[in-house]
């Protein structure tokens, strides 16, 4: 691309970042880095009403977390801010001006009173109320008042708003994803682009600052898919330069049904949202992707398979394989359904591909909050190498691996009846002989000695083997039982075999 390619992720700080707004900023970001152009952040939070406190460091922790920090925002400012909306108010005014000097913008002075009503009327006839070309001659507007009526009005200092007045025609539209679309823009309302109190619409503050911030491409959720109709009709009354759009598909619930809203975590077990995040106003706490355990590289992998598609076999990509491969053109137009199976099936895929020593360091970190002694760094290595294939997160090897730290409390009652019969506490005590006399303590030595006097005694496999492990473990779980007994070493391989003796007879 021959022009420098700026584009923007544009929360409102009304609450925590939904997972789908995570998607969004992905493909910005994706879409920045690989014509390396520069992935900015705005918050646009004109609507102060629904600002909520905390959702602005949420929204830039939760970026940071996931690996798509952005290039310019808060607390990185380039030569393009201020970065939150309501510190650009004051200039948001003269654009509304420009556009009634244009004739593409009026000032309206009816009241909630009046619009109410006039609702309620089409209402009574069965009809949508729509303040437009069709009824605008019907209000209190410059359109409808004499120049001097209006500055009179202004200049006692009604309520007033700036509507935007639609050029009528049929207008053609691009988007990257759907293609060609065709409005009839003799349906659009006039809507509201500013108002008395100095606040500018989304609308208007949108396409301003998206010109003034000289943003080339607008990816955004299909939500605003409506909106772009309006929002290329301003550009066109100011003309200004139009942005590529591309609006994404919605992330659907796991049913197909619908969008998938911070409702469905919690009804189906699953979080929506990167971080956890405190409801203060209904006292309420949601899960987050890092606090439930998931690496951000699962997760970002996971987010861009919603809705993009390489056209491969290929299913993993690291952050800079996706950063070479995204392309638009491979994005779906219908919506993608969200699977949690599918997000913990990235998750083991990761989790396993780490290094056992940086798995272990994590979980000695986690051992040592539960006060287990686990030995020395090297071993718990050790042993996340003999279980990490079977983990999705490091809290599975608790159960994975929490034998090889401490003996087995209680033995599973199933289990137990499966495995330990009448003459089994005699063969245990005939196994514990074995090992006692076995110099070679490694797994293949205890496997040999073990198997051998097997052999002599005429002893099936599962006569001797399902009982040990069953010692060891407490279960009939985990790996190789005489990786088990060499590790955790021969006393107390022998004491657990006591202990299960004198438990189950």
């Amino acid at each position: 691309m021959s022009q420098e390619v700026r584009v923007r992720f544009a929360p409102s700080p009304t609450g925590p970042l939904h997972i789908g707004g995570v998607r969004t900023a992905l493909f910005n970001y994706l879409f920045a880095k690989k014509h390396k152009g520069t992935f900015i952040l705005r918050i646009e939070d004109t609507d102060q009403n629904r600002y909520v406190p905390g959702a602005e460091q949420y929204i830039i922790d939760a970026l940071n977390w996931c690996g798509i920090p952005f290039d310019e925002g808060i607390g990185k400012e380039g030569n393009f801010g201020p970065y939150r909306q309501s510190e650009r108010k004051e200039s948001y005014k003269k654009y509304a001006l420009e556009l009634i000097e244009k004739g593409a913008a009026y000032y309206a002075f009816d009241t909630a009173q009046e619009l109410n009503e006039a609702r309620a009327t089409a209402e009574s006839q069965k009809k949508n109320f729509i303040y437009n070309h069709t009824t605008r001659d019907q209000f209190t507007n410059s359109l409808t008042l004499t120049p001097e009526e209006v500055q009179q009005r202004l200049d006692n200092g009604e309520d007033y708003v700036i509507r935007f007045k639609p050029q009528i025609k049929n207008l053609g539209l691009f988007d990257e994803i759907r293609k060609g679309i065709q409005i009839d823009t003799s349906l659009l309302d006039d809507k509201i682009l500013f108002k008395s109190d100095g606040m500018p619409t989304y609308h208007l503050a949108n396409v301003v600052d998206d010109h003034n911030m000289q943003i080339t491409h607008v990816i955004r959720g299909e939500e605003w898919l409506p909106s772009m109709a309006l929002h290329v009709l301003l550009y066109e009354s100011f003309g200004w330069q139009i942005p590529s759009f591309a609006h994404l598909p919605l992330i659907l619930k796991p049913t197909g049904k619908g969008k998938l809203s911070k409702r469905d975590g919690a009804k189906f077990g699953f979080p929506v949202f990167p971080l956890e995040w405190h409801d203060d106003k209904e006292n309420e706490t949601f899960n987050g992707y890092r606090e439930d355990g998931y690496l951000p590289s699962a997760v970002i992998n996971m987010l861009a398979f919603l809705g993009w598609n390489p056209g491969t076999e290929q299913e993993l990509f690291n952050l800079d394989e996706l950063i070479e491969q995204f392309d638009l053109s491979q994005v779906n137009s219908s919506g993608a359904k969200f699977d949690p199976d599918k997000a913990k099936w990235f998750q083991q895929q990761y989790f396993v591909e780490q290094d056992d020593a940086v798995i272990g360091a994590a979980f000695a970190k986690a051992l040592q909050s539960e006060n287990i002694n686990y030995g020395s760094q090297d071993y718990v290595n050790l042993v996340v190498g003999l279980v990490k294939e079977r983990a999705v997160f490091l809290d599975d090897l608790f159960e994975l691996a929490g034998f090889f730290f401490e003996a087995p409390k209680e033995f599973d009652e199933k289990n137990a009846k499966k495995a330990w019969k009448e003459s089994t506490s005699d063969l245990m005590n005939q196994l514990i002989e074995v090992i006692e006399k076995t110099d070679d303590d490694t797994a293949s030595g205890l496997s040999d000695s073990i198997k051998g006097w097997m052999k002599s005694n005429e002893l099936g496999f599962g006569k001797i083997m399902m009982p040990m492990r069953l010692s060891l473990v407490g279960s009939l779980m985990g790996p190789d039982v005489f990786e088990i007994a060499s590790m955790i070493g021969k006393n107390e391989t022998i004491s657990r075999l006591k202990t299960a003796i004198s438990i189950l007879g």
